[in-house]
């Protein structure tokens, strides 16, 4: 056991460092750049049982201290993904990779989990409950205790992989959402998805992204992501995933402070190509500055 190590759903990982999903490709294209087997693991591009185009651009405006995106879950479906994107990664990552998947219907995810179910590479399948349901009115399956357990249990009944569940921030209770994940049969709760942001062009008076608003992710929303990790990981007996604007080894460890197990890093990837080696990299360092010896005995610290 090194330092950094965690256990994650009962996978135990080197470091707590995940890249977030649809910051970091299918991985290969990162691991031209360094070894990406120095990471914990990482949560690939959203894929969805069907191939989808996203959406119209423009899909990304700048904002302070962060960005919006709307890029519609853009993937080559899960067929695709298990015929090419897997076999490629195979030959550059040795480790278990998280799955992450979407759906639009209750029988999608059910379809996408159990095809991803019997690939060996795949170790934890991240639920993403922040789509829309179809059937729902568009309302999203996450906004509701009641529809977000509903894909919990179609899930589980089709995959013995742990199954991680992305919440939505922009939600009234995101515990009770959180409790009645972990009540359906959750292993884990990783948040948050982006907060919903919009930009508008004073030029042109219209709305930058074509989509009008988007997914608000960055160093702004940090505060918000902590709070919400905080509450959930202090209500749930699962492990809890952070993410939301983290970018230095200082923002890991206050991840971990307030319960997470492990940290996502999302928009930072995108702003430096580097950042999670970087990170990973600065955490021994960072540690012995606050008298750490191992980022498991931090999980949860402040009460």
């Amino acid at each position: 056991m090194g330092r950094l190590n965690v256990n994650l759903c009962g996978i135990e990982i080197d470091n707590p460092i995940i890249p977030a999903s649809g910051t970091f490709g299918f991985g290969y294209e990162f691991a031209e750049l360094y070894d990406i087997n120095c990471l914990g693991t990482f949560s690939f591009k959203g894929t969805t049982k069907d191939a989808r185009f996203g959406n119209p651009t423009p899909r990304i405006a700048e904002c302070t201290a962060g960005m919006i995106n709307a890029v519609g879950l853009q993937n080559p479906g899960v067929e695709k993904v298990i015929s090419e994107e897997l076999p490629k990664l195979s030959k550059c990552f040795n480790k278990k990779v998280m799955a992450n998947v979407s759906g639009f219907a209750i029988e999608d995810y059910a379809y996408t989990c159990n095809k991803l179910d019997k690939e060996t590479q795949v170790g934890w399948l991240e639920v993403n409950v922040s789509c829309p349901n179809v059937h729902g009115g568009g309302m999203s399956f996450g906004t509701s205790p009641e529809a977000a357990a509903e894909v919990v249990r179609a899930v589980k009944s089709v995959t013995t992989k742990p199954v991680i569940v992305k919440l939505s921030p922009n939600v009234t209770d995101i515990v009770a959402i959180a409790k009645a994940c972990e009540e359906a049969g959750a292993d884990g709760i990783s948040l948050i998805n982006t907060m919903l942001g919009m930009r508008i062009d004073l030029k042109t008076r219209k709305p930058v992204i074509a989509n009008k608003m988007g997914g608000f992710s960055g160093p702004a929303i940090f505060p918000v992501a902590v709070r919400m990790v905080y509450q959930v990981a202090h209500a749930v007996n699962i492990p809890v995933i952070g993410m939301g604007g983290v970018s230095t080894a200082e923002d890991v460890i206050e991840m971990m402070l307030a319960g997470a197990t492990a940290v996502e890093v999302g928009a930072a990837n995108l702003i430096n190509p580097y950042a999670c080696r970087d990170i990973i990299n600065d955490l021994p360092s960072v540690m012995d500055k606050y008298g750490i010896e191992n980022l498991s005995d931090i999980i949860g610290g402040v009460k």
